[in-house]
């Protein structure tokens, strides 16, 4: 049901035709991307937080990770995962395939600079075996983000 919530989301915009469905799974960023045959810098991990009680997703490049003094500095709060048993009820996704297409109601979404990185990326559709093909402007067109924002660590060299 989040798959076709997701799709149906995505045909709102004329992109449904770009979800790739695996027949392996896309549920981490390694699995993701070889199943959809791109770098792992290249999936749009998409990461589920509580901020004052209120869901969060933040979509960052697949080998970014969060940078906690950022985080705070940028929501005032420490970065708190939602726990996997409530991943679904808040977002409306279930881990392996949370991602900002036909979230639930009151779900903000935030888009890190570290997807910048890239002219293409691959965000999940809803399940553990889905992926979508998206330029960084169809992205920012059909995610409903609310702004960027910089809380991801710094790449090493």
């Amino acid at each position: 049901m989040a798959f076709d919530k997701a799709k149906e989301h995505l045909s709102t915009y004329g992109l449904s035709d770009r979800i790739i469905v695996t027949e392996k799974s896309s549920a981490t960023v390694t699995e993701a991307a070889e199943a959809i045959g791109c770098e792992s810098a290249m999936i749009a991990k998409t990461l589920s937080f509580l901020q004052n009680d209120q869901p969060v997703l933040i979509l960052v490049d697949g080998v970014s990770r969060i940078d906690n003094h950022k985080y705070k500095e940028r929501f005032g709060c420490k970065a708190k995962l939602i726990p996997a048993g409530m991943v679904e009820e808040l977002i409306g996704h279930d881990i392996g395939g949370v991602c900002p297409f036909g979230v639930n109601t009151g779900v903000t979404v935030y888009l890190d600079e570290s997807l910048k990185r890239h002219e293409i990326v691959y965000p999940a559709v809803g399940s553990d075996h889905s992926g979508v093909k998206l330029t960084i402007e169809e992205l920012e067109l059909c995610s409903g983000y609310k702004e960027w924002v910089d809380v991801c660590k710094e790449e090493q060299t």
